[in-house]
């Protein structure tokens, strides 16, 4: 980890998920940073978002917290399945999520091929494109 070994970028689970879509590791996308700049890295989870990923590395869904879920209406569990809303929801949060994923930079890009700006840039639009196409 860059900044500290106990939290975990991308995690193999060890332990069946809760989610309603099949989940064999995680992604941590969205947390919120409580420590101080050049202190050891802290997160509050009252606000996150993860990805999750199949055995064979396909994103399946995501996960957000409670709290996320109370700031759209028309979401109603803190699991998405992979599609519309879930690449809405991307979209919703993408700016929080590139700056979270710069801590984790030289994961990030071993595990997307593309640094975190240069990934968002390119998934902003592709994921604006699917949700517009939704729209109509």
């Amino acid at each position: 980890m860059s900044q500290n070994q106990q939290i975990k970028f991308v995690k193999q689970l060890t332990r069946a998920s809760k989610a309603p879509f099949e989940t064999i590791s995680t992604s941590l996308w969205l947390a919120n940073v409580i420590s101080a700049d050049g202190e050891p890295l802290i997160l509050d989870y009252s606000r996150y978002l993860y990805i999750h990923r199949d055995a064979v590395g396909k994103i399946t869904g995501i996960s957000i917290s409670k709290t996320m879920v109370g700031d759209h209406l028309n979401v109603h569990s803190q699991y998405i399945e992979y599609g519309d809303l879930m690449f809405g929801i991307l979209i919703f949060y993408i700016e929080e999520i590139e700056s979270f994923c710069q801590l984790w930079a030289n994961e990030f890009e071993k595990y997307f091929l593309l640094p975190p700006d240069d990934y968002f840039e390119a998934a902003s639009w592709r994921w604006n494109s699917i949700v517009k196409s939704t729209e109509v």
